[in-house]
């Protein structure tokens, strides 16, 4: 296998693993730059990411008021080979809201119900939620130790290694572990 083929490889496993989830990591900032961590969950369309949010969460004013925020999935714990190397996805996304009065609104709300069912007829109408639209910019995608990529592109399937040649060990004793765990 070619490396080209490899990273296109890598590029659909990383498409597969976004889709195990039904929630995604949130990191957000306000205007004074006090950071914020938190999940919403999310519907997929277009290669953006859409949540539903209500007022009451920081997050939501922090979208609203900068924009800006990073998305990630991370593979759980208890399914990780090793905590120190957990698969994780990691978009760079600009944050912009969705007017309830619009198709879009309409179109992209009818996936949220077909997603998570009948919880959406208990906030759906609730005027304090608000769509957010997400749209990366580009990304990374750790699949394993010493297996980081960086994803870009419109589609985001331009994959490249973050560094080709993985961890610095510092003899070949300690290589030699690091490669065991790869």
């Amino acid at each position: 296998m070619t490396d080209q083929e490899k990273l296109q490889s890598v590029g659909e496993e990383a498409i597969a693993f976004k889709g195990l989830f039904k929630t995604v990591q949130l990191a957000s900032v306000n205007a004074q730059g006090v950071p914020e961590a938190s999940y919403a969950a999310y519907v997929e369309r277009d290669n953006k990411f859409y949540i539903y949010v209500s007022e009451l969460a920081t997050h939501c004013a922090n979208l609203r008021e900068t924009g800006l925020c990073s998305a990630m999935f991370v593979e759980s714990e208890k399914d990780a080979g090793h905590l120190f190397a957990r698969k994780r996805l990691v978009f760079k996304c600009t944050a912009q809201e969705v007017e309830r009065s619009t198709a879009k609104f309409d179109e992209v709300m009818a996936l949220f119900y077909e997603k998570f069912g009948k919880f959406m007829d208990a906030i759906g109408k609730l005027t304090d939620f608000h769509m957010v639209e997400l749209t990366p910019s580009h990304g990374s995608y750790v699949a394993g130790f010493a297996k980081a990529y960086h994803l870009n592109g419109q589609d985001l399937l331009q994959i490249t290694h973050r560094n080709d040649q993985g961890h610095a060990a510092p003899d070949a004793s300690a290589q030699q572990k690091l490669d065991e765990l790869a």
